[in-house]
């Protein structure tokens, strides 16, 4: 397979030089790098005189691509696998991929009037067209294209403009739509909290019922088994017994 056709490939091959990329190559790159300010002659078999395997090919062409210098240009791109890529990624206009545009090319003028003129023309176009088709057949000798080609071709005109404005609105499209979605999800969250705080009141409240209640029960039964001391009878109070008087008892009774 030739070259270009690998790099069209959907799974294409390693690039073929990718074998020079060895710990060897790369060390003698960073020796050459490192080596050359103080040669003047930047020859590179003459710089690295005292090493062994100096490859015939240019060891800067293992040098990593610059970035900066491929942002330099004012239409930056960059190849992959035979695909070009621009930098600033951008949808280009009708006008630059070859169509008839018929609207300002310029972003910041005001699209909305021609746009209009653009649909009435399409929906003009769009009644001549059913009229012409509608007309009889022409004859051998006619030479001239039927009046319904015109038609078809300029409402394609038209359609592709109404296209390709509408693609340039994608970015303003996808704007207002991540506007919207985090203006949703921001109300939703308020909503759940919202809703936390009403419960968290709820259950404050419950609680407060709750400590009430037990205050309640705890001073009932202080206040109850007071009545029951005072009620009791005399005898059934404890008396107080001293040591002495249980030993006079036990005599007395011995």
């Amino acid at each position: 397979m030739d070259e270009d056709g690998e790099l069209r490939n959907p799974f294409p091959s390693p690039p073929s030089h990718y074998t020079k990329y060895t710990a060897h190559n790369l060390s003698l790159l960073a020796l050459y790098n490192s080596r050359l300010p103080d040669h003047p002659n930047p020859a590179q078999h003459q710089v690295l005189s005292d090493q062994q395997d100096v490859p015939e090919w240019p060891l800067t062409q293992l040098e990593k691509p610059r970035i900066d210098w491929i942002l330099e240009e004012p239409d930056a791109y960059y190849d992959v696998f035979g695909d070009r890529w621009f930098v600033k990624d951008r949808i280009p206009s009708l006008s630059e991929l070859g169509g008839n545009q018929l609207y300002p090319e310029d972003p910041s003028v005001d699209r909305r009037p021609a746009l209009l003129s653009i649909l009435r023309s399409l929906l003009v176009t769009y009644s001549q067209l059913t009229s012409s088709v509608l007309a009889p057949p022409p004859t051998m000798d006619q030479t001239e294209p039927p009046e319904w080609q015109g038609h078809v071709e300029w409402t394609n005109v038209l359609g592709l403009n109404l296209m390709a404005a509408a693609n340039e609105l994608r970015p303003v499209q996808a704007r207002g739509n991540l506007e919207l979605l985090m203006r949703r999800q921001l109300d939703l969250r308020r909503e759940e909290t919202r809703l936390l705080h009403a419960k968290c009141d709820v259950l404050e409240a419950k609680l407060k019922d709750l400590r009430v209640s037990a205050q309640l029960i705890s001073n009932f039964a202080t206040q109850d088994s007071t009545e029951v001391m005072d009620l009791a009878p005399p005898h059934l109070h404890p008396i107080d017994v001293e040591q002495e008087d249980v030993r006079r008892w036990a005599e007395e009774i011995g």
